[in-house]
């Protein structure tokens, strides 16, 4: 069985996720992110994409993810496609490298951004990093160049941030500098080695 010792990264664009999970790999724990494993079956799957939404899409034989992520977050119906056909391959390979970890018999984390939103994932614990809502509409603008409309328009396509960390196991606050948050993650990895160890 799956997601045994399984903990759920979650977060919304722009609260930091990818550096909490590079710092949680640099504190020892083990991250299986769903992100690259999307990237890497959008990859394999060009074809499908080319196919599906058109020559456009693909830019020297490689899908043109800016490009597709424009007409996902304009098209609700282009979204859906494409979220129906990756999701259960994303899924699959999640879960098979889920049970390598599970072999273990010690927590990992897996990041999942759309984890409270999709409900696809049987996993009881979670842990969310947390930006207050208009740090997070700054830093996204920053990081993407977007407007503000682009910028709000994307953030609302998920769960409030909010939302999510009151439904969270254990959060990890993102609202100041890079050593703050070194010390909340080194604090939660503390945490779990003292609940398992």
């Amino acid at each position: 069985m799956a997601f045994q010792y399984a903990i759920a990264l979650t977060g919304s664009i722009a609260t930091g996720k990818s550096t909490v999970a590079s710092l949680m790999a640099l504190n020892g724990m083990r991250v299986i992110d769903a992100d690259s494993i999307s990237h890497e079956i959008l990859e394999a799957n060009s074809f499908w994409v080319k196919e599906t939404f058109g020559e456009e899409f693909l830019k020297n034989g490689k899908v043109d993810r800016p490009a597709l992520g424009k007409l996902i977050f304009s098209d609700p119906e282009a979204k859906k496609t494409l979220e129906e056909f990756l999701h259960p391959l994303i899924r699959a390979e999640i879960e098979e490298r889920s049970k390598k970890q599970d072999s273990f018999k010690f927590p990992y984390l897996i990041d999942i951004p759309l984890f409270f939103e999709s409900k696809a994932y049987d996993i009881k614990d979670s842990v969310v990093v947390y930006t207050p809502s208009e740090l997070q509409l700054e830093r996204f603008m920053k990081r993407n160049g977007f407007s503000k409309e682009e910028s709000l328009k994307r953030i609302a396509s998920q769960m409030p941030i909010d939302e999510k960390k009151a439904r969270a196991t254990w959060v990890i606050d993102n609202s100041k500098d890079l050593k703050h948050l070194q010390n909340e993650v080194e604090k939660f990895v503390t945490t779990i080695k003292e609940k398992y160890l």
